[in-house]
C-alpha cells in the first residue's frame, strides 16, 4: 500500500480522536452546569453533592490532560509524515468535520 495513503488512514485516526476528547470536554462541561443549576432550582446548599461536583472537577482535567497528549501526539506524529516524506497534508477542517462529528451543532454554526 502506498505511504501517502497510510499515513492519510492514521490521521483520520487522529483527528477522530482529538474530535472525540473535545467532545467529551463539552459533555462534561455541560455536566457541571447541569449540577450547579439543578442545585440552585432545587435551592439545596452548595454542600450537597460537593463530592459528585468534585468528581466532575477531576474528570475534566483528566480529559484536559488527554487533550494535551494528543495534541503532543500530533506533533510528533507530523514530524513523522515529514520525515516519511509526505509533504502535503491531504485533509482540511471540513474533512476533519465530517470524519469525527462533535456531538455540538455550535463549531459548525461559528464557520
Amino acid at each position: 500500500m502506498e505511504k501517502v495513503f497510510v499515513v492519510k488512514r492514521a490521521a483520520a485516526k487522529l483527528h477522530a480522536t482529538e474530535a472525540a476528547i473535545d467532545a467529551a470536554m463539552v459533555q462534561t462541561a455541560e455536566m457541571m452546569a447541569e449540577l450547579v443549576q439543578t442545585r440552585k432550582d432545587l435551592n439545596l446548599s452548595a454542600t450537597v453533592a460537593a463530592g459528585a461536583t468534585a468528581k466532575v472537577v477531576a474528570a475534566m482535567a483528566a480529559l484536559s490532560e488527554a487533550r494535551t497528549a494528543m495534541v503532543d501526539a500530533h506533533a510528533e506524529m507530523d514530524q513523522v509524515r515529514l520525515r516519511l516524506g509526505v509533504r502535503t497534508k491531504m485533509m482540511g477542517w471540513e474533512f476533519k468535520m465530517e470524519a469525527a462529528p462533535v456531538a455540538d451543532d455550535r463549531l459548525s454554526e461559528a464557520s
